[in-house]
């Protein structure tokens, strides 16, 4: 049985406390850690002056990202429909020969 856990994670210098699964804690710390690192990444890349553009930033580029992995994924399944109703298509014409 999984226990909820309150955790605190840091991200731009604040702290938010969370009450997660057992089984989230470590992808919750580890995305917290992707994120403070984005952030430090993109400051150091442009002139900002307020974090919350920083945090929109890195926002955007993780959405765009998620949603690239989706679309990669989308094709994916499209490519193996097409191969599962190849597969079809042969047996049904083998079975006909019988």
């Amino acid at each position: 049985m999984d226990k909820n856990l309150k955790i605190k994670v840091k991200i731009a210098n604040r702290l938010y406390p969370l009450t997660v699964s057992n089984d989230k804690e470590e992808i919750i710390r580890k995305s917290s850690k992707k994120i403070d690192n984005m952030i430090e990444k993109l400051e150091g890349s442009y002139a900002v002056r307020d974090k919350q553009d920083v945090l929109a930033m890195c926002a955007l580029q993780y959405a765009t990202e998620l949603e690239g992995l989706k679309n990669k994924s989308l094709s994916n399944n499209l490519v193996n429909d097409d191969k599962i109703n190849n597969l079809i298509n042969m047996i049904e014409d083998h079975m006909k020969s019988y």
